[in-house]
């Protein structure tokens, strides 16, 4: 389920700041970090964003 543009507006990476992408309807619903150098994916769980850079993803 996709988030809400609202919230999607408001929510930054943390550890860079910069604009996160909505890949919620995707088989493992993440928010992405759009930064080149940082490109961290953030899990969505329970329709919740776990915005702590220690359960990010790295980029492949």
């Amino acid at each position: 389920m996709p988030l809400e543009a609202g919230l999607l507006e408001i929510l930054a990476c943390p550890a860079c700041h910069a604009p996160l992408s909505d890949h919620t309807a995707d088989d493992t619903p993440e928010l992405i970090c759009t930064s080149e150098d940082c490109g961290l994916a953030y899990p969505v769980r329970d329709d919740i964003p776990v915005l702590l850079v220690d359960e990010a993803r790295r980029p492949a």
